[in-house]
């Protein structure tokens, strides 16, 4: 390894760590997979169909583990549907051998959230998921769980990426307000609320057409995954356009909302949605999955709420905050910028659906 300074792992040492063998896949790594912070994962080509989702668990790997909870296999190689409301585990192309020191986080891309596909990584001798102790040798697995629409699937597919970093990497509260009195990291809403990272919360406010957000409906068909801008959005998603500032969630229902705020991630960091805490409300934000170094610098860009309301209906209030961006620092400065050097379907976004719709 090159890097020696704390934080996250830059495209250039992911390359690296590739040809030293600490990434390793069947087939190779396509250099598309590698973004400037993070690494797609691709999904291989069986699918485990599973009564329930499991970790491993210390000292136990997933094949001795599997036998226990299967209940069939498919072949993802012509493309298979993932039903809604089932959970299935879906061996990795990609492999690690982490050098001692460098840990591992994933998350499931954009893309993947927006159709309220759970989605985590799950390891050999796993107490959590989405998180690489460091140093780890073996496999990964995505545990795929379709909660409002069922999804095609094929091998090569991309619905996880991992980050790789090195020591502490989160940037602290006077890090936060220091950087931002620099040059500012979120603009309009509530402005810069700082506390466990930089607070964001939900635009009501009608964009064209009247429209605040989309829930998803209940009966739609099957979403393939493998397609971009394809499916009709009036055949998945109902448009809202509520009247008095305010939305009340329906228990169970999955929505896409906006933030009120613009945020920018500057050059020498990445980004992580984490929940905001629950005592705010019935409703969890999703892990939106990461914000690339150069996301919305330069270019202003709203993040995009993935909303589930829990077990009571509840009330949600334009500018309410929702959400919290948690920064972290990279050990070094990226070859490529999100935005900058390479095309994407969310930069300079506002309110927007994932890439499988038309418009």
């Amino acid at each position: 390894m090159t890097e020696t300074q704390a934080g996250v792992l830059p495209d250039h040492a992911i390359r690296d760590m590739i040809a030293r063998g600490a990434i390793h896949a069947e087939p190779a790594v396509d250099p598309a997979q590698i973004q400037p912070a993070s690494l797609d994962l691709r999904l291989g080509h069986v699918a485990y169909r599973v009564r329930a989702s499991f970790l491993t668990g210390k000292g136990r790997t997933l094949a001795e583990r599997l036998p226990e909870f299967e209940m069939h296999r498919m072949d993802l190689s012509h493309g298979a549907v993932l039903e809604k409301g089932c959970v299935y585990v879906v061996p990795l192309m990609e492999a690690l051998a982490l050098p001692v020191g460098v840990s591992a986080v994933a998350n499931a891309k954009s893309s993947t959230g927006r159709v309220d596909c759970l989605t985590r990584v799950v390891t050999d001798d796993g107490t959590e998921f989405d998180r690489i102790a460091p140093g780890y040798t073996g496999p990964l697995y995505a545990e795929i769980c379709p909660r409002s629409f069922s999804v095609l699937v094929k091998p090569g597919l991309r619905l996880n990426q991992i980050r790789f970093r090195i020591g502490e990497a989160v940037l602290s509260d006077e890090e936060l307000a220091a950087r931002h009195a620099e040059s500012p990291l979120v603009t309009g809403g509530n402005g810069a609320l700082i506390d466990d990272g930089l607070g964001f919360s939900v635009d009501l406010t009608p964009g064209p057409g009247g429209i605040v957000g989309y829930r998803a409906k209940p009966h739609a068909g099957v979403i393939d995954l493998t397609q971009v801008g394809v499916h009709a959005v009036a055949d998945f998603w109902e448009e809202l356009r509520p009247e008095a500032g305010h939305l009340i969630l329906d228990p169970g229902a999955f929505y896409i909302l906006v933030s009120q705020e613009a945020v920018s991630i500057p050059p020498d960091c990445a980004a992580e949605m984490a929940p905001y805490i629950a005592m705010v409300g019935e409703f969890r934000v999703h892990y939106a999955g990461f914000f690339d170094p150069g996301f919305g610098h330069g270019v202003p860009a709203r993040g995009v709420l993935e909303v589930r309301c829990h077990e009571a209906p509840f009330v949600l209030e334009h500018g309410q905050v929702v959400g919290r961006l948690v920064y972290e620092r990279m050990a070094s400065a990226p070859e490529r910028l999100y935005g900058a050097d390479l095309s994407s379907n969310y930069q300079g976004q506002g309110l927007k659906l994932s890439k499988h719709f038309r418009g």
